[in-house]
């Protein structure tokens, strides 16, 4: 019997509204202890902000939090998945387009969230789950070692 998606996801995620700020985002993450909040507005999904948004999106352009708002920093149409689909083919679509964490929608509903450590816990094949999360994690920056010191090795980390 295959595993689905609606026996993994987390159930009736906390959404937030596009007026929101990046500092409310970051307080609900906290309280929550999650690293994604959809953002929804009358009902329907407009889009995510995950803690690497926060990051990228705010910190690192040096912006304000509590003067950047979510509609401004929300991914858009992001790839969903619904709760009959089998996990396995979620995997595959993590892996496919490097996201860790997917929405679950019920026709225009959001209805859970899937994250890539739903799939970990729920997955019988733990090489597919370990191969998913290299492709998720795969980068320019993590394959190119030519050149450099030996990989684990502190001599990696760059000082400015």
């Amino acid at each position: 019997m295959a595993v689905l998606v609606r026996h993994a996801m987390t159930e009736s995620p906390q959404t937030a509204t596009p007026g929101m700020t990046a500092a409310d985002a970051a307080g609900l993450m906290k309280q929550l202890d999650v690293g994604v909040i959809p953002v929804a507005e009358d009902g329907g999904l407009l889009g995510l902000v995950t803690d690497r948004d926060l990051a990228l999106r705010v910190l690192a352009e040096r912006r304000d939090p509590t003067q950047v708002t979510l509609g401004e920093i929300a991914t858009r149409s992001p790839v969903t998945v619904t709760p009959d689909m089998r996990l396995a083919e979620a995997r595959e679509l993590m892996a496919e387009h490097r996201i860790r964490r997917l929405p679950v929608m019920k026709g225009d509903e959001l209805v859970g969230i899937l994250s890539l450590g739903d799939v970990a816990l729920h997955d019988a094949s733990g090489r597919a789950v370990g191969e998913a999360l290299e492709a998720v994690s795969r980068s320019e920056s993590t394959e190119s070692i030519e050149g450099g010191p030996d990989i684990g090795t502190p001599d990696r980390t760059r000082r400015a």
